[in-house]
């Protein structure tokens, strides 16, 4: 779980890193609102992919999706993007969780 888990908040950073960008030259966003916005999820991102293996990780990982939503009250568009990433971010929970019960079944059946 903690695999995809990871990968999901390693891309989710970069886009949010990319989007600040964006914020502030498409959609004409002040640099002082999207900085901190969409760099600090960024950042978050990062520090939840480096605690995922404590469930603190996990808990931020729930913060960040729920900034990434959020960040559609700033940018309408990011309602999509944050949904997109919300539910690769459930997904990675569910699969993972089912290829870890996998593997725990695999190896008590070897051993």
């Amino acid at each position: 779980m903690r695999s995809m888990a990871s990968i999901v908040l390693g891309f989710e950073s970069i886009v949010l890193a990319l989007a600040t960008i964006v914020m502030i030259s498409v959609a004409d966003v002040d640099a002082s609102t999207a900085l901190p916005l969409c760099l600090g999820l960024a950042v978050l991102a990062i520090v939840a992919t480096g605690l995922l293996r404590n469930q603190v990780g996990y808990v931020l990982g729930w913060v960040v999706q729920v900034g990434a939503v959020g960040l559609g009250f700033v940018v309408p568009v990011m309602f999509v993007l944050g949904l997109a990433f919300a539910a690769f971010w459930v997904m990675a929970i569910v699969l993972g969780r089912r290829i870890d019960e996998a593997k725990a079944a695999q190896a008590r059946a070897a051993g």
